[in-house]
């Protein structure tokens, strides 16, 4: 017979599990959060303020070897709509051990008096370094009015300055980022979920946090900064992380200038084809996004240190996505605890929370091909597919309840019905480490043949959860910090092209 201290631990237990479960939907509650304030920022943005404004800009492209996309991006930059001179194009060459210096000699040749070319013969320290050379230079003239940092394969659309610009009107505003979109072509699977996934990232949740006041991340591929915006926070970009554009982003705003998302600046970009590159490129932004959280410990959540940082809302948006593998994890094992102490209950979690999950899927996708149907007629498919067909099978079990009749009998075996229970009960961690092995098959040299089937099946949600995993591992082993960038070939177009 169960005694109370037993039946007390199982209730504790059971609390416990719930627990769980609720943490596994915070990233799900976050995300649709945001989606619900896109709307609101028809009402609530900073348009009444902006006025055509053409301050005197210099472009600071860092580059090691980039001779296959240099030349695209200064002509793509040289064609803009902007006043003849109130521009100038600052290419800092890393280094550079490929053509990066010929190419260059060109374009000075080309544009002269527009196109400037910065090499550090002695490289090879990051990213941050070579921005900092090219922003010293720039800063010691009293020429520029505002700086543009931006990566050197990407191409601006004509009128995207001048869309970024006229927010720098307002003297409360100390910089401006832009829609980032992938432009590769011809296009892949991998791409065109990319692709997708910037409509949620970046087109719906940076409104959003413009509705709330600010930003997370002003993309490192095109943020505009005032003069006196580098000025105060030092007159450079911080070389401790890996996350440059996120801690200048964050300085810009606890110094106490706006931040700003412009959906109508497009900037266009290549992304990565594989998904060894992808990983690459994503543990090494999710690095920077844990140590951005660590380097700025002491004002998450108290809201009288600091009114962005410390508010409640954005601190939950950060760690979501900072956190998102702890966050999962703890779903799966909620529900798989549950259903080991009380299997009704569990059954019943499961459908409330994967059934939400159903909702906040259908909503966000539907809204993001409103949002950008142009992109949504490129990638409608992927975007279906983002968190995997399987996955979208464990939805529709959780609306149908095929396992409500079940009852775990706490005997010595399980039945394939316990069984299959676990793995629907547990998916949310399966499907995490189903992405790992494709990554590991990517990375083998598997065919894409047999690897886009398994990420259209697994889901590319799993997969953006399996780096943002691995980017945890790498932190807590202190793996090198490094400029590991990635590989462009020079196959981004934009549209007309």
């Amino acid at each position: 017979m169960e005694s109370d201290n037993e039946r007390a631990m199982a209730d504790a237990l059971t609390i416990f599990c719930l627990g769980l479960v609720l943490l596994g939907m915070v990233p799900t509650a976050a995300s649709f959060a945001q989606f619900v304030l896109v709307g609101a920022h028809g009402i609530w943005n900073h348009y009444a303020r902006c006025r055509d404004h053409t301050p005197r800009v210099a472009f600071v492209l860092p580059a090691w070897n980039e001779a296959d996309v240099l030349g695209a991006s200064i002509d793509s930059l040289m064609a803009i709509d902007y006043p003849a001179g109130a521009w100038r194009i600052y290419v800092v060459d890393d280094a550079s051990t490929d053509h990066t210096p010929e190419v260059m000699q060109e374009k000075v040749a080309q544009y002269p008096g527009s196109v400037f070319h910065l090499r550090r013969e002695k490289g090879g320290q990051g990213k941050a370094h070579t921005l900092n050379h090219g922003i010293a230079i720039i800063l010691e003239e009293s020429w520029a009015e505002a700086v543009m940092i931006m990566d050197a394969d990407v191409l601006f659309e004509p009128v995207t300055l001048r869309r970024m610009t006229r927010h720098l009107a307002d003297p409360r505003i100390g910089g401006v980022t832009a829609y980032v979109k992938e432009g590769s072509y011809p296009g892949s699977l991998l791409s065109r979920f990319i692709a997708f996934e910037y409509i949620t990232a970046q087109a719906a949740a940076r409104r959003a946090q413009n509705v709330m006041g600010g930003l997370a991340c002003m993309a490192g591929g095109a943020q505009l900064h005032t003069r006196e915006n580098l000025i105060a926070i030092g007159g450079a970009i911080d070389t401790s992380t890996l996350a440059e554009d996120t801690f200048t982003t964050f300085k810009t705003q606890l110094a106490g200038r706006r931040v700003l998302f412009e959906p109508n600046a497009i900037v266009w970009a290549e992304e990565p084809d594989s998904i060894t590159a992808l990983w690459k490129q994503r543990v090494r932004w999710g690095r920077g996004n844990l140590q951005i959280s660590s380097a700025f410990l002491d004002l998450w959540f108290r809201p009288w240190k600091n009114n962005l940082l410390g508010d409640l809302a954005f601190g939950v948006l950060w760690f979501s996505v900072a956190a998102m593998p702890l966050f999962m994890l703890a779903g799966s094992i909620g529900l798989v605890g549950l259903y080991l102490l009380w299997t009704p209950l569990a059954l019943k979690a499961f459908a409330w929370t994967w059934g939400a999950t159903f909702v906040s899927y259908l909503f966000q996708t539907l809204f993001s091909f409103a949002i950008d149907p142009a992109e949504a007629k490129r990638s409608w498919f992927e975007g279906l597919a983002f968190p995997g067909l399987l996955s979208i099978g464990v939805m529709m079990l959780a609306l149908l309840k095929p396992f409500d009749s079940l009852t775990w009998a706490h005997t010595d075996y399980w039945s394939w019905a316990d069984l299959l229970a676990l793995i629907v009960l547990g998916w949310t961690a399966i499907s995490t480490a189903a992405a790992w092995v494709i990554y590991r098959l990517d990375k083998a040299g598997v065919s894409k043949w047999l690897r886009d089937p398994l990420l259209v099946l697994f889901g590319y949600g799993p997969l953006l959860c399996a780096i943002a995993c691995g980017a945890i591992v790498a932190e807590l082993r202190r793996s090198d910090l490094k400029w590991d960038k990635t590989v462009k070939s020079g196959k981004v177009r934009m549209p007309g092209q």
